[in-house]
């Protein structure tokens, strides 16, 4: 009996391959920069309600992509959207600190008013890896919210 490897289940390993290679490689800052450009838009283009209600929508893979998702708080540090926790929707997390004792969303309502647009760093559990990790967000002001997506480093 000839050994034939059948093209199609090559296909179909090297496909599983990549997928699992895909969902274990952080996001990058490129594609945290394009996600928030592209909910700062959607928010623009929909309206705040059904904007939020994508953010939060943990199946919309237009706002969640492995570990990179949005988050959006008014300028006095209420989250309006929060893509991995919803819970967060509606607190005010203005003194909030991270593990190092950061004011980051003191920091990112700050640096809104001045910039508009800017990077911050602080440390955040990782929905993936469930342990608190450094991260970095890009964020865009738009009107009275920041509207933001971070990566984890590595």
């Amino acid at each position: 009996m000839k050994n034939i490897i059948n093209p199609a289940i090559v296909l179909a390993a090297l496909l599983a391959t990549g997928a699992a290679w895909a969902a274990d490689t952080p996001a990058t800052a490129k594609e945290a920069e394009a996600m928030v450009k592209k909910g700062v838009a959607y928010i623009k283009a929909n309206g705040k309600d059904k904007g939020y209600a994508a953010i939060n929508d943990r199946d919309n893979k237009e706002f969640h992509d492995r570990d990179l998702y949005l988050a959006v708080h008014r300028m006095d540090g209420t989250a309006v959207a929060h893509g991995v926790n919803e819970r967060m929707v509606g607190k005010n997390f203005i003194e909030m600190k991270d593990i190092d004792g950061k004011e980051y969303i003191k920091e990112r309502v700050e640096f809104a008013r001045a910039k508009g647009t800017f990077w911050t760093d602080y440390k955040f559990p990782n929905p993936i890896t469930k342990k608190i990790e450094p991260k970095t967000a890009y964020c865009e002001r738009l009107e009275d919210t920041i509207v933001c997506g971070g990566i984890y480093k590595k």
